[in-house]
């Protein structure tokens, strides 16, 4: 009888990332946890898991859909975390002010996990890593300034530099504050909050749909594009187009279309506060040094989840197709469903999934800082594989990363060296009987055989190049000798 195979593929939505995925995550995970760093955010870390409670209603009745529900053996119902904002505020209720002292900076890299349809081609998974930093206990407009200006340098950590030309690779920021939106929505005779969410809920869509398309959501509903009706808001239509045409109101800069915008907003304390708070957040931007282009105010920038209160903002790779790969903005309530005490907060998020899918795109070169191996060890013999083991340590006690090749070419030096090409291995270190006698080993500069191969076309010219670059060194010369390799510099031979 035969046994029925398990299927190896992923389950949908979700995906295997191999070494060279991995190494290119590492790296950029790197450069900007380096970032973070160097503005004073820690690292933190959260279950995957979370009470039910903690999660819902915390995003809204849309993000309360796309949960991951699950049950522990004890019967409680929770969900696996579908944000890294939601755990760090629980987590602020739950330290502070014993173990947390405020304000309080961290960063977070993680899995999250939503029950939504998955888009692989643009980086949307359903478990998905995003790379958060948040401050809490700050209401001062620099922190979100701060923000933003963070992820400028984090995009530059990765040689992106600023640009909203879809045609020009780079990356540009978008913000907004949801305090304009509403004294525009005031100003329209929009004040309810249940009335308020869905219309922020349907500009969200506005880099997504066109623009007809936003109207008739706020009017009286549309089909999409699997031919099922989306209801509409019920909104006028003078009033779905006065506030069309506010959120789309553009100037020559983020000075200008504050102007604009501030031209166009009910003369109300609402408005005031409003203008007066991003006119702040301005004054900032410039102090830090964040480039015009880099940063664009853009008043149809909603973003879905509940929780934003005041400034936020969204960041894009132009071209890239990804869609957007950074979100964050200010929260002042979200603490509060866990304490008494308010304690206002702010923070950005930085899908990497997205962002990885974005630079793979744009053929944007991200040189790793080191790979987890540049020097093979090799022995001609099995019987030699116990002091191959030895050279590999005393390698690696020198501060040189060595992989001890281990594969079923053991003692077959021809298959072994065609393992190290493909692996890109800078350097081999070959131990066989003759050197093992003499106290020396052979040690190969890969890259320098590769390069005089690729200009000799006679055959036994060809299979003669396959030891330049090879060379005897004593064993007690070795680190230094594969260490000259690797720098570059030029060996005695």
């Amino acid at each position: 009888m035969t046994t029925k195979l398990a299927s190896p593929t992923p389950l949908r939505g979700f995906q295997d990332l191999l070494p060279a995925d991995m190494s290119l995550r590492n790296e950029v995970t790197r450069r900007i946890a380096g970032v973070y760093q160097a503005y004073g955010y820690l690292p933190l870390d959260t279950p995957i898991a979370e009470r039910l409670t903690t999660l819902k209603g915390a995003g809204g009745d849309e993000t309360d859909a796309l949960i991951f529900t699950l049950q522990t053996p004890e019967g409680q119902k929770i969900g696996l975390r579908f944000d890294l904002t939601v755990p760090f505020a629980r987590i602020v209720a739950n330290y502070h002010p014993h173990r947390i002292k405020l304000p309080f900076r961290r960063y977070h890299v993680g899995p999250v996990f939503r029950a939504d349809a998955p888009q692989p081609e643009q980086g949307r998974y359903r478990q998905f890593t995003q790379f958060d930093i948040d401050v809490a206990g700050s209401e001062d407009v620099s922190a979100d300034a701060e923000i933003v200006a963070v992820m400028c340098d984090a995009m530059a950590s990765l040689t992106l530099s600023p640009s909203s030309d879809p045609e020009e690779p780079g990356y540009f920021i978008r913000i907004n504050s949801r305090k304009l939106v509403d004294a525009a929505l005031a100003g329209l005779g929009l004040t309810e909050r249940h009335v308020v969410h869905h219309v922020l809920r349907v500009l969200d869509k506005l880099d997504k749909l066109p623009e007809d398309e936003v109207l008739k959501e706020l009017q009286t509903g549309r089909v999409d594009s699997s031919g099922a009706f989306v209801d509409g808001l019920g909104l006028e239509e003078g009033t779905a187009t006065a506030l069309l045409r506010f959120v789309k109101i553009r100037g020559w800069g983020r000075r200008d279309t504050l102007a604009q915008l501030e031209a166009n907003l009910p003369n109300t304390s609402a408005s005031a506060e409003a203008v007066n708070e991003m006119s702040l957040l301005l004054d900032h931007l410039d102090a830090l040094g964040v480039e015009e282009h880099a940063v664009l105010l853009d008043a149809s920038l909603a973003r879905g989840l509940e929780y934003y209160t005041g400034i936020v903002y969204e960041g894009t790779l132009s071209g890239s197709g990804v869609g957007s790969v950074i979100g964050g903005g200010r929260y002042d309530g979200l603490v509060s469903r866990f304490s008494n005490e308010r304690i206002p907060a702010v923070g950005a998020s930085i899908g990497l999934d997205r962002l990885v899918a974005g630079l793979r795109t744009l053929n944007i070169p991200i040189v790793e800082s080191g790979q987890a191996a540049v020097t093979l060890v090799l022995a001609t013999d099995p019987a030699l594989q116990i002091e191959a083991s030895r050279v590999a340590g005393e390698l690696r006690r020198s501060g040189i990363p060595t992989e001890l090749y281990t594969g079923e070419a053991i003692g077959k030096l021809a298959k072994a060296l065609r393992y190290a090409n493909s692996r890109g291995f800078s350097v081999t270190v070959v131990v066989g009987p003759d050197e093992l006698a003499g106290g020396y080993v052979s040690v190969k500069d890969l890259s320098r055989g590769k390069e005089e191969r690729a200009q000799i076309s006679a055959r036994e010219t060809y299979r003669a190049a396959g030891r330049v670059g090879q060379h005897q060194v004593n064993r007690e010369d070795m680190p230094r000798a594969v260490m000259n390799i690797i720098k570059g510099v030029p060996s005695d031979e």
